[in-house]
């Protein structure tokens, strides 16, 4: 099942690239992003309720709370990052350089997490950087 919300995941990933460059022409991209954000957060908070896990905030302790503050940090100003470079430059040349985030990603993966690398994620890694750099030249 998790092949199935990872494929979900990239097929949203891609609309998303496509709707935000769309979006963004005439648009301050901090407020695009703010916008987005608040969107994303109404959406987020319906499905909580929705599915009555509200009640499991205070179930969470304090680490996965420092974590999860962390990754909406770095969730913020990677949209951020993204917006403006999707404002200044052409989306089929900027959406696989945000890509390279499966990567940078893996590697990380790999050290942080300790996770192990095999043969072929190696190889997957040095091809999707091979074509990121085609891609962009």
């Amino acid at each position: 099942m998790w092949i199935l919300y990872a494929v979900l995941s990239a097929l949203f990933a891609a609309v998303t690239s496509i709707l935000v460059k769309i979006g963004i022409r005439d648009v301050n991209t901090n407020l695009a992003t703010a916008i987005r954000t608040v969107v994303v957060l109404l959406m987020a908070w319906g499905i909580v309720f929705i599915t009555g896990k509200q009640h499991d905030i205070m179930r969470i302790e304090q680490k996965s709370w420092l974590f999860l503050i962390l990754s909406g940090i770095a969730t913020g100003l990677s949209w951020l990052f993204f917006y403006k470079a999707l404002q200044l430059g052409e989306a089929s040349k900027v959406i696989p350089i945000d890509k390279l985030s499966v990567v940078i990603s893996m590697v990380m993966a790999f050290v942080i997490l300790g996770e192990k690398a095999n043969v072929k994620s190696i190889i997957g890694g040095l091809l999707i950087t091979a074509g990121t750099i085609i891609m962009t030249l």
